[in-house]
């Protein structure tokens, strides 16, 4: 198993420089590499990885200053009980089905990325009051003021940890996106406020299939996995500095397409 460290390298690079904590990436893989391994089984890994990704990538967005903290408090407390009822639900459905939901969620996203102006983010000047504003200054000194509600968001941070957590996918493929375009976040900052909730929420969701005796069956390739992400996670965050927001969401999306379509070929 020693060639999933390069691998889990791979998926931690990526998936921190997005902000998606590389379980979109890591889910197909698994399947195909366990195909005959419940979709149970490769969630439960997929999450464990996910967790150490965005653990090692939010330490490394913490010392650039992205994290918006406040955010993410509320965010991730949120995401918990989407989390635990995601993990429960994933041992009730089929293996087609849950490839068939896969796939088509993930095409989906990838199209709504495609079709959006990505750069031309409106930013409103007048805010209702019971808008939440944020001010962040970076450690380069780049200064941040977005303004969003707080409700909308603790609603879209709960449907983000069920389906997170049912697929195995970490979150920020989701998250990333409706920060950016729903509730007015900097690409960067989304990035970085997604990679610390993701924590939580993979978090709970491996916490869940420990419990339920799941995750048990894949605790080598996890160990492998892990160590490779915990290299790659610093990598993706510093490599943020080079790349360009609209960039980042346009890499996201492809990869989104990619995946969607190969999971629905296996499902037929």
């Amino acid at each position: 198993m020693l060639w999933l460290i390069p691998l889990g390298f791979i998926i931690g690079a990526f998936g921190t420089l997005i902000g998606a904590g590389g379980g979109f990436v890591l889910m197909p893989v698994l399947i195909l590499l366990f195909p005959d391994e419940s979709p149970e089984i490769c969630t439960s890994i997929s999450l464990a990885v996910v967790f150490f990704n965005t653990l090692s990538g939010s330490g490394a967005y913490a010392r650039m200053r992205r994290i918006d903290y406040k955010s993410a408090l509320f965010f991730s407390a949120a995401t918990i009980p989407g989390a635990i009822l995601g993990a429960f639900t994933t041992s009730h459905i089929s293996r087609r089905l849950f490839y068939t939901i896969f796939g088509i969620f993930m095409i989906a996203a990838a199209v709504f990325l495609l079709l959006r102006q990505n750069g031309k983010r409106e930013i409103k000047k007048n805010n209702p009051e019971y808008h939440l504003t944020r001010n962040l200054v970076e450690t380069d000194g780049t200064t941040h003021t977005f303004s969003y509600n707080p409700i909308v968001g603790v609603g879209l941070s709960l449907f983000v940890g069920y389906v997170s957590s049912l697929l195995g996918i970490g979150g920020g493929i989701i998250h990333v996106p409706l920060l950016v375009h729903l509730l007015n976040f900097p690409v960067h900052i989304a990035t970085a406020t997604s990679h610390s909730i993701l924590a939580v929420m993979s978090f709970t969701g491996t916490v869940v299939h420990i419990t339920t005796g799941t995750f048990s069956h894949g605790i080598w390739p996890t160990i492998f996995l892990s160590i490779g992400v915990l290299i790659g996670a610093p990598l993706g965050a510093r490599l943020s500095n080079r790349v360009r927001g609209d960039w980042i969401m346009r890499g996201l999306a492809v990869a989104l397409g990619f995946v969607g379509i190969r999971i629905l070929v296996m499902a037929l």
